[in-house]
Formats: structure tokens, sequence, C-alpha cells
């Protein structure tokens, strides 16, 4: 780094108050737009555990979520990502449940029918 450089980071780092009060860095002048490559894009992807797809959707569907994204102040891919997430996140949930109660069920079937030598019998000349 050039000892000119340098000194413009130090003076801007001593000026702090500038920049919060936006006398420094709110001008134009200070903002470069950044073309991500496919090497950045990639590895932020990688580091919030997101993976491009690519999907077809009705013109309609996707209308609606735009409008709702504005309703909810969020862009319309933001907003299908969080209610994918809630969904998938309520079937695992209620996936989960109906194992537990399938599990829950057989448990106490096979609890009653070894306790209960006799019933296991009756049950079955009935059946």
């Amino acid at each position: 780094m050039k000892v000119e450089n340098l000194q413009a980071l130090i003076d801007a780092i001593e000026n702090d108050d500038q920049w919060d009060n936006r006398e420094l860095g709110a001008d134009e002048g200070s903002v470069k737009v950044v073309a991500p490559d496919a090497a950045r894009q990639s590895a932020v992807d990688e580091s919030v555990g997101l993976q491009m797809i690519s999907i077809r959707l009705p013109k309609a569907l996707i209308d609606h979520f735009k409008f709702l994204g504005d309703v909810h102040g969020l862009k319309y891919q933001t907003l299908m990502r969080q209610i994918l997430a809630r969904f998938a996140e309520s079937e695992m949930k209620r996936l989960a449940n109906k194992a537990i109660s399938a599990q829950s069920k057989a448990a106490i079937g096979e609890a009653e029918s070894t306790s209960k030598p006799g019933r296991q019998k009756r049950l079955n000349k009935v059946a």
C-alpha cells in the first residue's frame, strides 16, 4: 500500500464521526459497483448455504408473490424462500409427529398384549 493511501486510510479512521454524519462516503464518487464474477458469487452462496435452482412457475403466481412481497417489504424471491422454508419445516414436523404417534400406538398395543395374555386370544376370536 502506498504511503499516501495509508495516510488517507488513517485519516478516514480517525475521522469516523465524518462517516457517521455522512460528510464522507455519501456521495456518488465514493460508490463503486462491483459485478460479481462466478467464483465470487459461488463463494457467497456457499457461505450462506444457498444453491441456485431453476423452476418454471405460472406468471400469475409470480405476480402474486411480487404483490405480497411489496406488501411485506420483501423482494418476491426472498418471500418465496421464506414461505418454502416454513412449509418444509412444518411438513417435516408433521411427518415426525405422525411417526411418533405410530410408534406410540404400536408400543401401547404391544404393552397391552404382553400384559394381558388372554386378551389377545379373545381379540383374535372376535376378529
